[in-house]
């Protein structure tokens, strides 16, 4: 299974890696992107089983990254990690296509619960 993680910061990409790593294995293939721009250049490459997006990016932000993949492809998944935790945020990025939110700092049950729910663990 292939998944893309898109966050500006490397700690937050790293964190999330280890957390998925610890949930569904340490031989997953991960790729990453530190903005829109590179993620939605990276999921024209490799379409990723499920898509891990930050919404404030420079280049591109997580909501136009998020619009223009799901016109890409109709059933991305793809989930939302950031700290803007504004209702919203939340509504445009689902708006735009995302299936999921996950607050920032990333809790590990969360991101299990998000999981089971696409059916992927």
């Amino acid at each position: 299974m292939k998944y893309l993680v898109c966050d500006d910061s490397k700690m937050a990409r790293k964190m999330l890696i280890k957390d998925l790593k610890n949930l569904v294995g340490e031989e997953i293939e991960v790729f990453e992107a530190t903005n829109g721009l590179e993620a939605l250049k990276l999921y024209e490459e490799v379409f990723p089983s499920i898509t891990f997006m930050d919404l404030t990016m420079p280049e591109m932000n997580g909501f136009d990254a998020v619009e223009k993949i799901c016109k890409i492809d109709k059933n991305a998944k793809i989930i939302v990690v950031s700290a803007d935790i504004q209702e919203a945020s939340k509504a445009k990025a689902k708006a735009n296509g995302a299936l999921g939110f996950i607050k920032k700092p990333i809790n590990e049950e969360n991101l299990k619960q998000i999981l089971l729910k696409l059916k992927v663990l």
